[in-house]
């Protein structure tokens, strides 16, 4: 890597001594390699951004499959409809994406980062045009010293026309996860609503912003999961390094040298490993928290590796005691699923069981029951008592049902006041006010504890219990 691409600190101020805390961003141009974990890097950037993009396109039931409108508090995933009362599944959801990070970060460090990683896949989408448009890393940087002519505004303008249309039909999507997407398209671009308008340019600002101009910035300064990363790291962690024992010392040699010709180890000090680099590190220099484990650098070394009739192996996912002890691929897999690890996996396996017995076992029916405060208990006519209540019935299923509103708890207590069966549209909820009725000697004055049951004709397993109060005031 040249000088003038490293991250060199701002020199002391020459009037009052004082030293900047901050460093000098010297632009980094990532050099273009293949290899393995290429292949698998780009593999999932392919799948995750085939269900990004394709996912809002998708129909169920003449609606779109994914769906989450916040207007009218529903979230549709496939076949099933979630309310706001099933906020525990996204409580449940966000434990998943923990303790998979926190398992997956114990085993093999920043998977998640090098492979996954929004700022990862999109910077990676927006180096690939930029290298098909300005060239690979010495293009780029011979284009970046050039003075600004037609050829290079051209290639300039090309570049940042293509990421900005990215970027917007990146923003597009996203909205189209909360709007449905064809309205949304068919209303582009003077037909949109202010807030449709307002989160479709600042998506497509922060992706245009985060991957093509600040890209390592946001890894480095901006994300904090590489300050805390180290927590979940420990010895037995397969991590990205490399090898000093082999590679030492290092030093240019002929091609025609065979291995520790002239008392050199294996790394020819090429630099491949800087240069394909997105944040600009030197892994040699040992595990840094800069390092988001992309593996760009395994399979530049490779690369040189093979040229220079090297084994493999001299940058590679390894764990500090294997690195240290020599242990081979099997070994350090064992050590990998340690007890750590095991603890993060059975957790896992439990909540993710549970969730899905749970979704398996949902109840499609919702009750939710409101006294009437303004009028708590009161005289219908002589000797009958009578409370108020409104109950908000929700059918989540795909289907229209008719319900029947029973209540117990009181002896004689009658639901009066609604036309029953109460008749819902498919995924549809209805407000019902109904009065409930019962002798004034049917039990002491107090509160009492009654039960609502709400039950749906067509299907009587489809059920709610809701509990609730009755008020019998005194004589």
């Amino acid at each position: 890597m040249n000088a003038s691409e490293k991250i060199v600190p701002i020199a002391p101020a020459a009037d009052d001594g004082t030293v900047s805390l901050y460093e000098v961003r010297r632009k980094i141009h990532p050099r273009a390699v293949s290899g393995r974990f290429f292949a698998w890097r780009w593999a999932l950037i392919f799948a995750t951004q085939l269900v990004y993009y394709g996912l809002p396109w998708l129909e169920w039931n003449a609606r779109q499959a994914v769906l989450f409108d916040i207007g009218a508090r529903r979230f549709y995933i496939g076949g099933l409809v979630f309310w706001p009362q099933d906020v525990v599944y996204l409580t449940v959801l966000l434990l998943i994406a923990a303790y998979a990070l926190f398992l997956f970060t114990a085993v093999a460090g920043r998977l998640w980062c090098g492979y996954a990683c929004p700022q990862t896949v999109y910077t990676e989408l927006f180096m690939w045009v930029e290298r098909r448009i300005e060239g690979d890393r010495n293009a780029r940087i011979r284009l970046d010293a050039a003075p600004m002519g037609a050829g290079k505004l051209a290639k300039r303008a090309g570049k940042h026309a293509v990421w900005m249309a990215l970027s917007l039909w990146t923003g597009i999507t996203f909205v189209g996860y909360f709007t449905p997407i064809r309205e949304l398209v068919a209303g582009l671009p003077f037909r949109l609503g202010g807030w449709e308008t307002f989160w479709i340019l600042f998506y497509a600002l922060a992706t245009y912003g985060n991957a093509g101009w600040l890209r390592e910035q946001v890894c480095k300064y901006m994300c904090p999961y590489a300050r805390f990363q180290s927590a979940m790291f420990d010895r037995d962690t397969l991590i990205i390094a490399y090898d000093g024992k082999r590679g030492e010392p290092r030093g240019p040699r002929s091609r025609k040298a065979g291995a520790g010709a002239q008392g050199l180890g294996d790394c020819v000090d090429c630099g491949i490993c800087v240069q394909a680099c997105p944040t600009g590190i030197d892994i040699r220099d040992g595990l840094q928290y800069e390092c988001i484990g992309c593996a760009a650098c395994i399979d530049g070394c490779n690369q040189v590796m093979d040229r220079v009739g090297y084994a493999r192996g001299l940058i590679r996912y390894v764990s500090q005691n294997g690195l240290e002890r020599g242990y081979d691929a099997p070994t350090m897999w064992r050590r990998a699923f340690r007890g750590r690890t095991l603890v993060y996996t059975a957790i896992l396996a439990v909540i993710v069981a549970a969730a899905a017995v749970s979704l398996a076992g949902r109840n499609p029916l919702k009750v939710d029951v409101l006294r009437d405060r303004g009028a708590l208990a009161r005289e219908a006519e002589p000797g009958v008592i009578e409370n108020v209540y409104r109950l908000q019935v929700m059918n989540t299923d795909a289907v229209a049902r008719r319900y029947s509103i029973e209540a117990s708890g009181l002896p004689g207590l009658a639901v009066v006041g609604v036309a029953q069966p109460v008749a819902l549209d498919a995924e549809g909820a209805k407000l019902v006010p109904l009065r409930l009725r019962v002798a004034a000697d049917a039990a002491a004055p107090g509160t009492h504890r009654i039960e609502f049951v709400v039950t749906a004709l067509e299907d009587a397993t489809v059920a709610r219990r809701e509990p609730s109060t009755f008020i019998l005031p005194r004589p």
